[in-house]
């Protein structure tokens, strides 16, 4: 089995991070892996363990035949019997299934809105629907979505997983703040990360514990949204408290920094970032959305708030602060969760023994 890994871009999002996992992870497994980035490249290009074998498409519309048929060499090249496309690229893996009738097509389903699956749009992933030999949803809503919007077959509820640290990235985004009062988001500024939400917090959080901050990293985009999030920063004068570091490659070394984690999205797959926060270890507040509430018990292992409801978020944020104990206690209990369930040996094993079922 000669599995293949395409994502669209290279980007730090988290649908991003899982497709490098897993071909850094399949290098040792399966002594063979491959990655394709179709249309752009970016912070995740440096992550990828040097023997998987690397191809940019450099596409640059979405009927691209050129950008096709290198796709196409790359895989006879290198005998490819499984092509594992990543959110968007399923549709380039559609096109590829064409050509090479006897590909397994697995469509990897990261959709980040699953709190709004009525409002998906269908029509192309339907047609497309009939090339694919099975489909991996990172949470129970889109593979209940799969199955009954796009009467799809051998769909799989796999969790996101935090592999083994393989390369070891220089030390350099120091944050600011006071050590010992930080709290970190990782989210792109994207809208259904809900940093509005997160700024009403750190506003009540101003005039009760003023020292603490937040520290933002996340891909800035430099869209409508960034530019709202940045203008609400100056109008409510948090610019001592909330500060934005855009991509960052050295993750580990910002969480190493940091005392609480938090998320405030307003819609989520499995995100990454929980993940992350885990194995740091680090106490989380978050909301209520996608696979979270399968995964935090809240009070156990982190605390567990409604979606969009500032005053339950800062309450519980507040409860971690003035608890020093509290904060060691379930940062322990998160990483053991993580350990135990998102480890990437256990998905691994699972997902091998699917492929070799399809």
């Amino acid at each position: 089995m000669r599995v293949l890994q395409i994502i669209d871009s290279l980007e730090a999002g988290g649908a991003e991070r899982m497709a490098v996992n897993y071909a850094n992870s399949l290098v040792d497994t399966l002594g063979f892996s491959a990655l394709v980035a179709t249309r752009k490249e970016g912070a995740l290009l440096g992550q990828i363990d040097s023997r998987v074998i690397y191809l940019f498409l450099n596409k640059k519309s979405k009927l691209d035949f050129g950008a096709l048929w290198r796709l196409r060499s790359f895989v006879l090249q290198y005998a490819i019997t499984h092509v594992h496309a990543h959110s968007t690229s399923f549709f380039i893996a559609f096109l590829l299934k064409m050509t090479l009738p006897s590909l397994k097509i697995i469509r990897h389903d990261h959709y980040g809105n699953a709190s709004f699956l009525d409002q998906r749009p269908r029509k192309v992933l339907r047609c497309a629907a009939i090339g694919f030999s099975g489909v991996i949803a990172v949470n129970q809503q889109l593979k209940d979505w799969s199955e009954k919007r796009l009467k799809a077959k051998n769909v799989m509820y796999l969790p996101n997983f935090i592999p083994i640290p393989t390369i070891q990235y220089a030390k350099t985004t120091f944050l600011k703040g006071s050590t010992g009062k930080r709290i970190v988001v990782l989210a792109n500024l994207r809208p259904q990360k809900n940093h509005f939400l997160l700024l009403e917090i750190a506003y009540m959080l101003k005039t009760s514990y003023s020292d603490w901050t937040f520290h933002l990293v996340g891909k800035d985009f430099d869209d409508a949204y960034s530019l709202a999030i940045k203008d609400k920063i100056k109008e409510l004068a948090l610019e001592n408290q909330v500060f934005l570091y855009g991509s960052r490659t050295d993750v580990n070394f910002i969480l190493e920094q940091c005392d609480i984690g938090i998320l405030t999205s307003a819609s989520e797959g499995l995100p990454v970032a929980l993940l992350e926060y885990g194995m740091a270890p680090l106490p989380v507040v978050v909301t209520a959305v996608g696979e979270l509430p399968n995964i935090i018990n809240s009070g156990v292992n982190g605390w567990l708030v409604p979606s969009n409801d500032a005053g339950s978020f800062y309450k519980a944020l507040i409860a971690l602060i003035a608890d020093n104990s509290m904060r060691n206690r379930i940062a322990l209990a998160l990483q053991q969760t993580v350990s135990e369930g998102y480890s990437a040996k256990g998905v691994l094993q699972k997902y091998l023994q699917w492929l070799e079922s399809l």
